[in-house]
């Protein structure tokens, strides 16, 4: 968690910090509408700086899992990064939008506007032609991402619908990263505040490429193969054991995977329950039924039945040089400690000389 909020806080701090240095003024704006084109340009940068760093770990890189501590946090951050962009997207659409309105109301006088400066810069004068076109497809492109972001927060949104319209933020990403690079200020890209979102906005415009061409996690994904199927009524939890191919790199116990079974679906995460062994190449989920998917796996997974799988994932560690351990598990939350009973079983076999931890395992559940 703490470092989850360092860079989560980090972040915000490096863009305000810059986004000042570039723009001194905002401290003594000349006018309200000073003031407002400020604000505007303000969280603009914090808006698609955010969403920018969320699309990075959209893509589940594997080299700051460990730092984070683990996929999960990555994804608290995804999501507390998401909740970001929302709430100053919406800032910046009444920054925007708002003293028009109050203009339109008479409550604000309307600024008498000179002749605009000539543009040398023919980059800037490029710019200058499109801000129209910017302007028109960034709101519209605004609409649609406060939309989907905020199904996504909707906890009983149905996934498989999540899943396929999540999607779609890459493309409202895309279209503002064309509103933002025509829109900032000019004078911001020879900063080291254009510099810093230069970067973001390269880094978020590859993601999206790969996220639109379903090829997140593409070098992580093996094709199993279900060989067994075992329901357990009494806690209505299916176990699968899945053969993998060569190309599995093996896991440790508490780490997960993502399971795809049915493409329209997408993939779903879930715990490892199985130690690993090299020999026989095969891993264990149990799902407990606990939504639409999950409800129905039983009835539509068959043996022999090809699985994409991803992974693994997670940090999880049983590894800690204690003599004496104690597990505390609830409900289906018992299936790392599974995979780690199992590991141990592996290992009493292989070295039968080896000492191994004394164990206390507390199991609490709703389902008796």
């Amino acid at each position: 968690m703490r470092h989850i909020k360092i860079v989560f806080w980090g972040l915000l701090a490096l863009l305000s910090i810059l986004w000042l240095a570039a723009e001194p003024s905002a401290f003594q704006p000349e006018s309200f509408m000073a003031l407002r084109d400020a604000m505007v340009q303000y969280s603009g940068v914090i808006a698609i700086g955010v969403m920018s760093v969320a699309m990075v770990l959209a893509l589940r890189p594997r080299w700051p899992e460990r730092w984070f501590g683990g996929m999960d946090k990555m994804y608290r951050l995804h999501k507390w990064l998401g909740i970001t962009a929302l709430i100053v997207s919406v800032a910046h659409w009444l920054w925007s939008q708002g003293p028009k309105w109050a203009m339109g109301w008479g409550l604000l006088e309307r600024p008498a506007r000179g002749e605009r400066p000539t543009v040398e810069n023919p980059v800037e004068a490029f710019f200058m032609s499109l801000r129209g076109s910017a302007e028109g497809v960034g709101e519209w492109a605004f609409y649609a991402a406060v939309l989907l972001i905020a199904l996504a927060l909707i906890r009983y949104f149905p996934y498989r619908l999540f899943y396929k319209t999540h999607r779609l933020l890459a493309i409202a990403y895309l279209v503002l990263v064309f509103h933002a690079v025509v829109l900032t200020e000019f004078r911001y890209w020879t900063s080291p505040i254009g510099v810093a979102m230069a970067l973001l906005l390269v880094a978020g415009t590859y993601v999206a490429a790969i996220v639109l061409l379903r090829r997140v996690g593409a070098g992580r994904k093996v094709q199993g193969t279900i060989t067994s199927l075992h329901y357990y009524p009494g806690v209505r939890a299916l176990e699968t054991e899945i053969e993998v191919p060569q190309g599995w790199p093996g896991h440790k116990p508490g780490q997960f995977a993502f399971a795809t079974s049915d493409s329209s679906e997408g993939a779903h995460p879930y715990t490892i329950a199985s130690g690993w062994n090299d020999r026989d190449r095969k891993i264990t989920f149990v799902t407990k039924e606990l939504g639409d998917h999950t409800s129905r796996l039983r009835h539509k997974l068959r043996i022999g039945q090809h699985v994409k799988i991803e992974g693994p994932y997670g940090c999880f560690d049983f590894e800690n040089g204690q003599p004496r351990q104690i597990w505390i598990g609830g409900g289906i939350g018992i299936t790392p400690f599974i995979a780690g009973m199992k590991h141990i079983a592996l290992g009493r076999q292989a070295k039968r000389d080896q000492s191994l931890p004394s164990i206390d395992l507390f199991h609490t559940t709703a389902d008796y």
